[in-house]
């Protein structure tokens, strides 16, 4: 801020002495505008072309405090500029390759295509539960935006198979692909099926007609903003209570600290292949279990009390965040984390170590 400041302020006395300089001229020796200007720049810039025409006593002198006052602040004025051009050129290349030595480093990460309105709304979201995002975007007004919010991002189409790659796909656990076209949309699943056939793929659909085709393509999910949209708004209208208990419990209340969580059972579990009875969820920790999705991908709504859960299974619960972490160390997960193993969990149901977390040594 103070360099910048610093050269308005040079520029502004370079221009006031380029003023003074041409009418000082004009006055002294009777020159032209022209004349008078030119004889000043060549002063200042210490070209060294000699005088235009003979001097008298008072135009040397005139010189002379136009070297004394002007070549110093030309100088200053240049060497600023300078300084400011390489400094600016050397922190962009020393924070790519930063950006780039971070992205290398992560895994188990999800990789998020377009960060336009619903994209940056996904990745803040992703980023506050602590999970870890690459942003895949090449629109440059838009890169500066991701500088602000502090994602990690490739700058780059993102149906293109070296930036996906450049983005760690090949370690990622998620794909979330919401560019503003079906037909890119259609293409980076493609791209990012061929790359990694265990990629979970989440995508957004504009046309209802487009979402078989991206189904087919190999995304896991498809998503359609404009008719959650619609479906919200008529809810609201509908059943306004229902639609206010539900923002509330996805979205957490004003000072109620409730949240609605799905968490899975590791092998790390001191909770497994037990009742929801036994298991004393409700007692303990005063939570309400709406539903356990099997490891086979079954989903059991309102489960008994009898209902058992495994390895495997994702307990969906409502209740205090509080009592929601605490009912992640009994089954041995990180909740931030259970999202990203759920989901292998359900490409992979048979092999339930792979659902697990990192052992606690490779987090560290």
């Amino acid at each position: 801020m103070e360099q910048s400041r610093n050269i308005i302020i040079s520029a502004i006395l370079g221009v006031i002495l380029l003023i003074v300089g041409t009418v000082g001229y004009s006055a002294i020796e009777g020159w032209t505008p022209l004349d008078s200007l030119y004889m000043t720049v060549i002063t200042l810039a210490t070209i060294g072309y000699g005088e235009i025409k003979p001097l008298s006593s008072e135009g040397r002198i005139f010189t002379i405090f136009i070297i004394v006052f002007g070549v110093g602040n030309v100088a200053y004025l240049v060497g600023q500029l300078s300084k400011t051009m390489v400094e600016g050129s050397l922190q962009r290349i020393m924070g790519r390759r930063k950006l780039e030595q971070q992205i290398k480093k992560i895994k188990g990460h999800y990789v998020l295509c377009g960060y336009g309105r619903i994209g940056r709304l996904i990745a803040l979201e992703i980023s506050d539960r602590h999970l870890p995002v690459v942003v895949v975007e090449n629109n440059p007004d838009v890169l500066e935006q991701l500088e602000r919010d502090g994602i990690l991002y490739v700058k780059g189409d993102a149906s293109d198979d070296q930036n996906l790659l450049d983005a760690g796909i090949d370690r990622a656990v998620g794909l979330i692909s919401a560019v503003s076209s079906d037909a890119d949309n259609l293409y980076i699943v493609l791209t990012a099926r061929g790359l990694n056939p265990n990629l979970y793929i989440l995508t957004r659909a504009s046309e209802e007609r487009t979402i078989k085709k991206l189904q087919g393509a190999g995304a896991d999910q498809v998503i359609s903003p404009y008719l959650i949209g619609a479906r919200k708004m008529a809810q609201a209208i509908l059943r306004p209570a229902v639609a206010d208990f539900i923002e509330t419990m996805v979205h957490g209340g004003a000072g109620m600290n409730l949240a609605m969580e799905e968490i899975l059972v590791t092998p790390d579990a001191r909770l497994k292949n037990i009742s929801l009875l036994d298991s004393n969820i409700r007692r303990d920790l005063d939570l309400i279990v709406i539903a356990i999705k099997k490891a086979d991908g079954q989903m059991m709504f309102n489960p008994s009390a009898q209902a058992m859960f495994d390895v495997g299974d994702t307990l969906i619960a409502i209740g205090q965040r509080k009592n929601m972490d605490r009912l992640a160390q009994l089954l041995g997960a990180d909740q931030s984390a259970a999202p990203i193993y759920s989901r292998i969990a359900r490409r992979k149901p048979k092999d339930a170590a792979e659902c697990a977390p990192p052992p606690e040594e490779e987090k560290k």
